[in-house]
């Protein structure tokens, strides 16, 4: 049984804010802990929310999640287990700033709630403390589990021939890449543009907002004119130290940070939380710069092919990607950590590198193109060589063996946690209302009533 909340957080706030208008009542108690109707009601919308279909036994199902979550709770009380204020501050901040960009930003999830921001981290600080403390204490749990070679046979070997997974096609990517240097002329360049705009700002009294709509390069707030919601611990140290410093309405020096040269104007600061406009200008290495880079990479290309280069040396000598250079160049994938690509995936994430390798035989290399690095906002040129690529077929220990090897890992911790599940349900004071006591729950939650 996974450890649960992980559905949107803005969905609870919702129901929360219209269960507090209704009767609630106690669903259920593991010792000190107790389950509401209101917190199965506030899942079951968060179920329907995501669009999972609703059965007659989601109630129970959702019951019974609530009933393992009290439990580690419980068992975390007495194993001393605490996650720290500052882990569970960051990880609210985390989910607020997702909701704020979902809503539209801070102010109208106030207004959605009725709440100041503060008061609705209070509220809900203890919630996400629990769910942190209960993950906790499951990893305590399944820490030591691990598999063999012979489980992880085995666990395959028990699955149905109609019951194996369908893989779809996957790839493994290898790429040397050079970003062109940004010299000091280029840093002088964004500096003095960011310049001319704070003076058309100061001493011309032009809008901060248009000059934000107009020149800033960073796409998350440009076209709010600039505006940013936060609040500490959401941004960059330099950004967030010019915040603090400035007075309500005042214009900021030119400050740097990693994405380059900002200036901000102060709108409201109320404790921790902050609201400002600011503008980015981002150093650029003009077009010399590409074709230096380009130059460098046809020369490894040729090398590549007459073979008097190998792809290892080749990384090594050219590539400057400090996320693959250590790795011979491979390509992590961002939703498994593995180094198989699924196609669906891939066309989400780099469809560049997809329309570059779909006619490549395995072991083939792109010629030099340029490619932009949509996380780091970088700009560069890269080689890529198509390493691996598997046909759709169904899961195998041959093709899918780290696959499978999480699969046995999962199922071999699920049955550790029922173990433990049914070890401590003897001990503990467990008490569900009668409305749930006819639940055709997986674990024998009412063996002791």
């Amino acid at each position: 049984m996974k450890s649960i909340f992980v559905c949107s957080f803005l969905m609870v706030l919702s129901f929360s804010a219209n269960a507090q208008k209704t009767i609630d009542k106690i669903a259920a108690q593991v010792g000190d802990n107790i389950i509401l109707l209101s917190d199965i009601q506030a899942q079951k919308l968060q179920a329907i929310q995501a669009q999972v279909e609703v059965t007659a036994e989601m109630d129970c199902e959702i019951l019974e999640q609530l009933l393992y979550q009290k439990l580690l709770l419980t068992q975390a009380e007495l194993d001393s287990i605490i996650v720290p204020e500052a882990q569970v501050d960051a990880e609210m901040e985390q989910r607020l700033r997702v909701i704020q960009q979902q809503i539209g930003g801070r102010q109208k999830l106030e207004e959605f709630y009725g709440k100041t921001i503060n008061e609705i981290k209070a509220e809900f600080f203890k919630v996400i403390s629990e769910q942190l403390t209960a993950d906790e204490m499951e990893r305590t749990i399944t820490m030591d589990v691990a598999v063999t070679p012979r489980e992880v046979k085995r666990f395959y070997d028990d699955i149905p021939l109609d019951s194996l997974p369908l893989i779809n096609e996957q790839m493994m990517f290898r790429q040397i890449v050079i970003y062109p240097d940004i010299t000091e002329e280029d840093k002088n360049r964004a500096y003095n543009k960011l310049k001319e705009i704070r003076n058309s700002i100061v001493k011309q009294n032009r809008s901060f907002e248009a000059q934000a709509r107009v020149h800033s390069e960073d796409p998350g707030s440009a076209q709010y004119g600039g505006r940013i919601e936060a609040t500490k611990g959401m941004m960059v140290p330099q950004f967030e130290a010019t915040a603090y410093s400035l007075k309500k309405g005042e214009v900021s020096e030119i400050f740097e940070t990693t994405y380059g040269y900002h200036i901000m104007k102060l709108l409201d600061r109320k404790g921790d939380d902050y609201v400002c406009q600011h503008i980015l200008i981002t150093p650029k290495f003009e077009d010399s710069g590409i074709e230096r880079a380009a130059l460098r990479l046809d020369s490894c290309y040729n090398q590549l092919v007459a073979g008097t280069i190998t792809w290892e040396e080749a990384v090594l000598k050219y590539s400057n990607d400090e996320s693959t250079k250590q790795n011979k160049g491979t390509i992590t994938n961002p939703y498994t950590g593995d180094v198989m690509w699924d196609a669906e995936n891939l066309s989400e994430i780099d469809r560049d590198i997809y329309l570059l390798t779909d006619k490549m035989e395995p072991g083939d290399y792109s010629m030099p193109s340029l490619y932009v690095n949509q996380q780091e906002r970088k700009q560069g040129v890269r080689i890529v060589q198509l390493v691996k690529r598997t046909k759709p077929h169904s899961a195998n220990l041959g093709q899918d063996y780290a696959l499978i090897t999480r699969a046995a890992e999962a199922d071999k911790k699920q049955k550790v946690i029922n173990e433990w599940i049914n070890a401590k349900i003897n001990n503990a004071y467990i008490r569900i209302d009668e409305d749930y006591q006819n639940c055709n729950f997986r674990n024998e939650w009412l063996k002791e009533m």
